[in-house]
């Protein structure tokens, strides 16, 4: 190679690993972006302020981003609204908190049995789904990338062993999205609590039952000191995404360059999210057991029909909400059943002969 040509290269990449800048300066672009989770929370929330930083960084001061938690300028379930507006220039959250906008957006969020986190990405990036969701996003003036996922999350933590859908009903339960839709159907009295909010209402009985992520964040949250009883794999949110949502009218003011930075953070941070969580939720599932005396279950089949023979009656009911929602789950559910038939035909195998040969 060439010395002109490696340092032209170099020069590409710029100093700490911020993108080089348009030859033309441009007047640096404030960028105000508000959460829907807690100020350094263990996983979700680190990985907002991580990605904030991403941005700025990355930009090589460009962008300069201001970050504001949960509750800090908005509420969580406040902050759609307060991008809409053009009050901040950009949100973080999983976008099924805003299914009273439209039920549709659960679908570029999670929902259940529905996709994990890589049929996800691959939906959005190349089987259509980011055009219908700029399209949903779009009428409330928010432009979307994807930043981060929490793959498949636990069933929840309960007071009482659940063993039928019996033992489901007049159960008090935070879970959000359509999930909750699928438990109400169920009997279950669901409730939608911010993350800061859920510990204090287990503990005091207001509810009987959580959902939240996955052992790693779960563990901070010491669920484990109220509830017992702690269910793997749940229905409701097999590879949940979180979303960078952004003011289109901010947005229309960036350069090409400047959106290929902040697409360029988001997809960084989206991935980083993941492997994180792959990387630690067994050493904190240990803990749970190991230190805190938590009980693991799992759903029987009866319970996982009766999920979804409910989550059947929740699609049907999403998709005659309007014709954009037909659209979506049509785009949706066509993608699930090409990826899910490959992937239990290849990962699924291998990994259910891998763990059986090496006894995980």
């Amino acid at each position: 190679m060439k010395r002109r040509t490696f340092l032209s290269g170099a020069a590409a990449v710029g100093v700490g690993g911020a993108l080089a800048a348009p030859a033309i300066a441009q007047a640096r672009k404030e960028m105000i972006i508000v959460s829907a989770y807690p100020r350094d929370f263990p996983g979700i929330g680190i990985s907002v302020q991580r990605l904030v930083k991403r941005i700025t960084d990355l930009s090589n001061g460009q962008i300069q981003t201001t970050y504001f938690a949960a509750g800090e300028r908005v509420g969580a379930f406040d902050v759609l609204d307060e991008v809409a507006s053009g009050n901040s220039q950009a949100y973080v959250a999983s976008d099924y908190y805003f299914t009273g906008k439209h039920p549709a957006y659960v679908y570029f969020s999670t929902v259940p049995f529905g996709m994990v986190a890589s049929e996800l990405n691959a939906w959005v990036k190349y089987g259509g789904g980011q055009e219908l969701w700029d399209e949903l996003a779009g009428s409330f003036g928010v432009k979307t990338e994807l930043c981060s996922n929490t793959g498949t999350q636990a069933g929840g933590w309960f007071k009482k062993e659940i063993n039928s859908p019996d033992d489901l009903k007049g159960l008090k339960m935070r879970i959000p999205g359509l999930g909750g839709v699928v438990m109400s159907k169920l009997g279950v009295s669901t409730v939608a609590l911010p993350g800061g909010q859920i510990y204090e209402n287990l503990a005091s009985g207001t509810i009987e039952a959580t959902e939240w992520i996955g052992p790693y964040n779960d563990y901070f949250m010491k669920f484990y000191e109220a509830a017992r009883y702690y269910y793997t794999g749940g229905m409701h949110e097999p590879g949940t995404a979180a979303c960078l949502g952004m003011n289109t009218s901010w947005y229309g003011t960036l350069s090409q360059w400047e959106k290929d930075v902040i697409r360029a953070a988001c997809l960084e941070e989206n991935a980083n999210s993941y492997e994180e969580l792959v990387a630690l939720n067994g050493d904190y599932l240990s803990k749970l057991v190991n230190e805190h005396g938590v009980e693991v279950r799992e759903f029987n089949d009866e319970l996982w029909d009766a999920f979804g023979e409910a989550s059947t009656e929740a699609f049907a009911e999403l998709r005659e909400h309007s014709e954009i929602a037909a659209r979506i789950d049509d785009s949706y559910q066509a993608f699930l059943r090409k990826s899910g038939g490959m992937m239990s035909a290849f990962e699924g195998t291998f990994v259910r002969q891998r763990n059986r040969v090496l006894g995980i």
